[in-house]
């Protein structure tokens, strides 16, 4: 009788423990992503002709190009990793029963937060506009019909998903950096933050509740950003070698960005919207890059790893993947830069580790239950 007890017990106390168990599910059911190249994990890549497999794209953690704009992993690869997610599927390559319940990626490199029409009306001409963020928001409502089917499904189904509204802006940024005019970049800050603001608005009508929507990173000491202005004037660059002015506007954008994160805040307040301090969560690398295992000097440290040209390693003429000429450095992972707009793997590591384990989330996200390493 007594044998007959303990492995009742024992058998009730597995049976239960696994019962528990799976009553603990992932912090999220599914993760969905808006954005551009910091973010697309294949979307573009499905509108240009394959890479050869032997371009550097990739090429660390993939070992060959995967539609990612960096050597290997992304931020959101490291944020859906770190919530026991698989990594998003790009929505252009989507295939017949594909199983897209677990989240999927509509970020577009290249794209812009600013409709096509708008940026013509400005003379700003950005090819993969027409895939701007209104584009990303209407493919999403096209595929919520196949991940919900009732309204009480999707509500419940949203309500522990979470969405990601950029990085995104960049782009209409980038348009406007070659000529070099501060005061046109900073028409632009109301609308780009309007594009975000309807888009997230438009989500929560949809009957999402968790959201996070990234500031843009310091432009200033953007190898790309760097190259292109490169004034030749020491008092244009701060003590690190990023140029002031336009990381200052850089944070005009973001506290401008902010205070409409507030105000839709205030306006659904059984919402939770966290802001990704992208700005914060980069520049502290560029301020001290050999404490983060970089290569530090006031040129070293802004130097891409890939492609060809002087002072940045940079060049119109030979971009990485231009296998004649451009060059690839012997460790990705001591360069914070990959190809001139785009970072490292290693540098998007640490950048997705502030945001997830903190500081640079505001409120902070949910524990994840996997460290980023």
């Amino acid at each position: 009788m007594n044998i007959f007890i303990i492995f009742s017990i024992t058998f009730a106390h597995v049976f239960l423990g696994n019962g528990v168990s799976n009553a603990n599910p992932l912090p999220y059911e599914a993760i969905f992503n808006f954005g551009d190249s910091v973010s697309d994990t294949g979307n573009a890549a499905t509108n240009h002709p394959a890479m050869p497999s032997n371009s550097p794209y990739g090429s660390t953690y993939f070992k060959h190009p995967s539609g990612r704009f960096s050597n290997g992993r992304l931020i959101l690869d490291f944020i859906v990793e770190a919530y026991g997610l698989p990594m998003l599927p790009a929505y252009l390559n989507l295939t017949d029963g594909q199983d897209i319940k677990k989240g999927v990626n509509f970020a577009y490199a290249g794209s812009t937060a600013l409709d096509q029409t708008i940026l013509k009306q400005k003379s700003i001409n950005v090819d993969a506009a027409a895939y701007s963020l209104s584009t990303q928001l209407d493919s999403f409502k096209k595929l919520k019909p196949s991940l919900c089917k009732s309204e009480e499904e999707c509500d419940s189904y949203f309500k522990n998903s979470l969405f990601l509204v950029g990085e995104i802006g960049g782009n209409d940024i980038n348009a406007i950096i070659p000529y070099k005019n501060i005061t046109k970049l900073r028409e632009l800050v109301p609308l780009i933050v309007e594009a975000i603001s309807n888009t997230t608005t438009q989500l929560i009508k949809e009957g999402v509740v968790e959201l996070v929507i990234p500031g843009n990173f310091p432009i200033g000491c953007n190898s790309a950003v760097l190259a292109t202005v490169n004034t030749n004037k020491e008092g244009d660059y701060d003590q690190f070698g990023c140029l002031t002015t336009y990381n200052a506007f850089i944070e005009y954008y973001n506290e401008q960005l902010k205070k409409a994160i507030e105000t839709l805040r205030q306006q659904n307040p059984n919402v939770k919207i966290t802001y990704f301090d992208y700005y914060g969560a980069a520049k502290r690398l560029f301020q001290a890059p050999q404490q983060y295992g970089f290569s530090s000097g006031k040129l070293e440290t802004f130097k891409a790893c890939c492609g060809k040209g002087e002072p940045y390693g940079l060049s119109a003429q030979f971009p990485c993947g231009s296998f004649s000429q451009a060059t690839v450095c012997s460790d990705p992972s001591k360069q914070i830069n990959w190809d001139g707009p785009h970072f490292t793997e290693a540098a998007y590591r640490l950048i997705a580790k502030g945001l997830v384990e903190g500081p640079f989330a505001n409120p902070s996200m949910k524990s994840p239950p996997f460290k980023i390493v």
